[in-house]
């Protein structure tokens, strides 16, 4: 899980948001099944330490890439490199086919990568469609007599959120009295409306009851069906399996397995993630040793 933030982490992806800071590589057409974004030995070190070790991945629109391990494995790492908050040290990140090396969040989002962060920040006093407008408010009229378009705004902020399954919202309500799991879904909606191609979701560090839950993995799979490529960081298989296509399992910076959903079912998922074998081996430990945990 990420702690490390972009300066406003309540701007995850905006129209016009154009960084006139160099990318490294020519955004040209991709070949035919290119992904939208793949890692190649992708490492980063602090100090002497490998936070991320030869890291690949092919993140492909239309899927959902589940990123799994324990704490310390490299997942906060891995979304501050998508993010542009951190650069790598070493190896490539490809993004329609062309190397990139983001200086900064701005880059990222300028290039069509949207992360919606753990500690969700919203402005809690503004209403909620003044949240999803934050910095590009829509207008109407010519100049000297442009005024801010209140009434679209509302509309679209409704029709947005709907599409990512949460109906009935009040878009003149204060953002403070959404829940975490509708600010989630408000973030990812945001990123949809505002052409993202591939989002990075952090899983909440907020606790999230099960309707909560539902309301972030029903805006995940929006997110999917819409062919955005998705990453979903989280330490929850059972939510992961649900509507996880690929699995990135990480292990101390290293890749673990990168499976499919052909490959395991939740039970294999939740073994691996745990621990594997040794985690079988101290199950049937504990067992024999407390006949009432069977």
């Amino acid at each position: 899980m990420t702690g490390s933030q972009p300066p406003l982490p309540f701007e995850e992806s905006f129209p016009g948001d154009r960084s006139t800071d160099a990318v490294s590589g020519d955004p040209t057409a991709p070949p035919a099944g290119t992904p939208v974004l793949e890692l190649k030995g992708l490492s980063v070190r602090y100090g002497n330490v490998p936070a991320l070790a030869r890291v690949s991945a092919r993140l492909r629109a239309g899927e959902v890439t589940c990123v799994l391990g324990e704490n310390g494995a490299g997942k906060s790492t891995l979304v501050q490199v998508l993010s542009g908050v951190r650069r790598h040290d070493e190896g490539q990140m490809l993004l329609d086919g062309t190397a990139v090396r983001f200086r900064s969040p701005r880059q990222a989002r300028a290039r069509g990568i949207a992360t919606v962060w753990q500690d969700l920040a919203v402005a809690p006093l503004l209403s909620v469609w003044r949240n999803f407008f934050l910095g590009c408010e829509p207008t109407r009229g010519v100049w000297p007599l442009r005024r801010l378009d209140r009434e679209g705004a509302r509309e679209t902020t409704v029709r947005a959120m709907a599409r990512v399954g949460v109906t009935d919202i009040d878009p003149d309500r204060p953002a403070s009295a959404l829940q975490a799991g509708e600010r989630h879904s408000l973030a990812i909606a945001r990123a949809l409306h505002f052409g993202a191609r591939v989002l990075v979701v952090d899983e909440s560090s907020a606790p999230l009851t099960v309707s909560q839950h539902a309301l972030v993995l029903q805006s995940v799979s929006a997110a999917r069906d819409q062919g955005l490529a998705v990453v979903l960081v989280t330490h929850n298989t059972q939510y992961a399996h649900l509507v996880g296509d690929r699995f990135l399992l990480l292990a101390g910076g290293a890749v673990a397995g990168n499976l499919t959903r052909d490959d395991v079912d939740v039970d294999d998922l939740t073994r691996l993630v745990a621990g594997g074998d040794d985690l079988t081996t101290l199950v049937s430990v504990l067992r024999a040793a407390h006949p009432e945990l069977r």
